[in-house]
């Protein structure tokens, strides 16, 4: 049953989420440290503009459950921490809900306790425009994220074995709905390729959703009898990867997967994104700590967020784009093989460089 299936994901989930402390390539992001660079931190603003989307903070909850009692019981919990912090989330893949409208609670709960938030629904890129329609009316959603996941479905013991439909079905989604459009991943990355086509299918903003957190392709495959898929567990690229991957690409990226503390929305901010979203993280606090628990977390990110700016003379998350950061290690090594220039990051603050400019490759 789809209910089961949507606990074994939460299960294993906050499961990994014990296991991914230590290294992952956003390691690879420092910033050049300007003694003199600081502002007054009155000057800071966290709102974030992007896609015709404004948010008061660069930080949100990303797509993570829905569909069975349990579930129903987390976005609950996930709600309410960000009515009471004021940051945007998703709700997990509605599937469960166009599969058997009686979960509809699972997933409208987020609406009933986050009544003047910024709520996004979650669909699959199979779902028709019909289907998308009744999942942002049902959580009188602001905006419609489409997911994309073909590791996952071909892993998934019962996923789907046919994608050639999903651009077509994007695009008609996209032109068919009445909110911004947002496509993301599940945790192995979009690339600059992926996302300029996104662009080309009238998609307002794309989510990178990098490899570094929640592991689908070992989620499913702990779900299989035999376990014979574990050679895929290290697929796709990272989200600092994808950011640099993304650049003139034609529409604004926000970015998730491995995001572990403030330092790293800060970085992600950084190469580029215009958000930054959390899962895996959050929901191991809330599952831990409770709602007071998560509550008190965002409240501290965002309040570090917002003290690192002030350090690095950031007055708003665009600025952090123009602060000079160095790419070392396996992500330079990515960025060499793509053809992507890094150097001119590390002085971009001196030069007046955008992003773009800074990283403009020879693809």
């Amino acid at each position: 049953m789809i209910s089961d299936r949507k606990d074994d994901h939460v299960r294993f989930a906050a499961e990994q989420q014990r296991h991914l402390e230590g290294y992952n390539q956003f390691d690879d992001v420092s910033f050049i440290h300007h003694a003199l660079a600081g502002i007054d931190r009155s000057d800071v603003s966290l709102a974030t503009r992007f896609g015709g989307i404004e948010w008061k903070v660069p930080l949100y909850i990303n797509a993570m459950t829905g569909g069975s009692a349990k579930t129903g019981a987390i976005n609950r919990d996930l709600a309410i921490a960000a009515r009471e912090t004021g940051v945007p989330i998703a709700t997990g893949s509605m599937s469960a809900y166009f599969a058997d409208e009686s979960v509809a609670d699972t997933f409208s709960v987020v609406r009933r306790e986050n009544k003047d938030g910024f709520i996004i629904a979650n669909v699959n890129a199979n779902a028709s425009v019909e289907r998308a329609q009744r999942g942002i009316d049902l959580l009188q959603a602001d905006a419609l994220q489409i997911h994309l996941n073909v590791i996952q479905e071909t892993v998934m013991p019962e996923g789907d074995r046919s994608f050639s439909s999903w651009a077509p079905q994007i695009e008609m989604i996209a032109a068919g709905v009445d909110v911004p459009v947002i496509v993301k991943e599940v945790g192995f990355g979009l690339s600059g390729e992926t996302i300029s086509l996104l662009a080309e299918l009238g998609v307002c903003v794309a989510d990178v959703a990098g490899r570094g957190g929640t592991n689908f392709a070992h989620i499913e495959n702990d779900r299989r009898d035999h376990a014979d898929y574990s050679y895929l567990n290290g697929w796709g690229q990272s989200t600092p990867a994808c950011l640099l991957d993304a650049q003139g690409a034609g529409i604004p990226v926000l970015a998730s997967g491995g995001v572990r503390s403030p330092l790293d929305v800060v970085r992600g901010l950084a190469l580029g994104a215009a958000a930054v979203g959390v899962s895996g993280g959050f929901l191991r606090t809330v599952l831990d700590g409770g709602v007071p628990a998560l509550i008190s977390q965002i409240s501290a990110w965002l309040d570090q967020v917002e003290a690192l700016m002030t350090a690095l003379g950031a007055r708003t998350p665009s600025d952090l784009t123009q602060c000079d950061v160095l790419v070392r290690g396996d992500l330079r090594a990515f960025c060499a093989d793509r053809g992507i220039e890094t150097r001119r990051l590390a002085t971009r603050s001196l030069s007046g460089t955008t992003m773009h400019e800074a990283v403009g490759g020879t693809r």
